[in-house]
């Protein structure tokens, strides 16, 4: 019986230094029967000799276009644009279920060329919640960037943010939020509506590794619904919040003209700036790492932060935590009968129809 071939592709989205399997993770797979074959990456947190080190088979960056019709092709981010037909079995974040630009070109190429998309987005268990999510972190590098921003507008840095990378691991991050706190008589107090979810979780944790002062809300504290005058009244408010229904909003615009306004900065994990249920309806788009902050107000100052990829900021940690998650589940690819597998195909399938 041939071993289950899985093979991880190199990124190619710039900047994006995660990958969906950590050499760890690799390293398990193989123990367990399967075959793993790894792509040489420019951009990969991991060096090569980490993957080279578990015995997996090296191939040059890109060369899953000519791998064997049975390989399952792992990524995290999309493919690169192209037209050729797919396929090969893909599992990455396809991002065109929701119609986003490009969907219909994207899956008439596995249409035609017979291949199946497992979508990362879409795998999930018997409570349809997604098995292996970055949540925790991004809600972790949201909140430093925050407290990042925050000091350095204290220490009249103009811009407070720019030309963000990736850092090695969490402690240079923290280091570096240290030094910029070093000086400052005062420290930030936090603001988290959401904290008991994973990226609500995170936040709290950077705050509480840099023994900040945070408050944290969840369903409890915001069952009354907003706009909630409180937040003006914290330095960073932190949401972590995914809606995906029409509520009253968080903050808005008239809130945050009040003269008495505390807040400086605002970091919206969640980051849905361009749908009806949006609870921050102060921004219309997103910001990015090259400029983290979108300056609200000038004269009292206030700065957001929304990136939608905010786990790239510590791509050790969140490819380790994430390739964790999802290990469980590649583990039963010998058998895509069970577990999330089916589920994923059938909307795959049904995404599919009438291309």
């Amino acid at each position: 019986m041939n071993k289950t071939h899985v093979w991880l592709r190199a990124e190619t989205k710039p900047d994006e230094q995660r990958t969906a399997l950590s050499p760890s993770g690799v390293k398990e797979l193989i123990e367990f029967g399967f075959k793993v074959t790894v792509e040489d990456s420019t951009q990969n947190i991991f060096e090569r000799k980490l993957y080279s080190d578990t015995n997996a088979e090296m191939v040059p960056q890109g060369s899953w276009v000519n791998a064997p019709s049975d390989a399952i092709i792992l990524g995290l981010k999309e493919l690169p644009e192209d037209d050729f037909p797919l396929t090969h079995q893909h599992i990455y974040f396809a991002h065109a279920y929701k119609k986003q630009n490009g969907w219909r070109s994207l899956l008439s190429r596995f249409k035609t060329g017979g291949g199946k998309l497992y979508d990362l987005e879409y795998l999930v268990d018997e409570r349809k919640r997604r098995v292996a999510a970055f949540g925790y972190w991004a809600g972790f590098a949201g909140a430093a960037l925050a407290v990042l921003a925050w000091a350095n507008q204290k220490n009249k840095v103009a811009p407070p943010l720019k030309d963000v990378g990736g850092y090695q691991d969490k402690q240079e991050l923290l280091f570096e939020i240290q030094r910029a706190l070093a000086n400052l008589a005062d420290k930030p107090n936090l603001l988290v509506i959401g904290a008991k979810g994973r990226s609500g979780s995170g936040a709290v944790d950077l705050a509480k590794a840099l023994s900040l002062e945070v408050l944290e809300w969840d369903l409890a504290e915001t069952q009354k619904g907003g706009p909630f005058p409180e937040i003006n009244q914290q330095d960073i408010f932190v949401n972590c919040v995914l809606v995906n229904q029409n509520l009253p909003p968080f903050i808005t615009k008239e809130l945050l003209e009040d003269q008495n306004r505390k807040l400086s900065v605002i970091v919206d994990v969640s980051c849905d700036p361009y749908g009806s249920y949006n609870p921050l309806p102060i921004y219309e788009q997103c910001t990015t790492f090259k400029t983290p902050c979108l300056r609200l107000a000038h004269e009292n100052l206030l700065d957001l932060i929304a990136i939608d990829h905010l786990p790239s900021l510590l791509p050790k940690e969140s490819s380790e935590d994430y390739g964790q998650q999802l290990l469980t589940h590649l583990l039963t690819l010998n058998d895509k009968s069970q577990g999330v597998w089916p589920t994923a195909l059938e909307l795959f399938k049904n995404r599919t129809k009438g291309l």
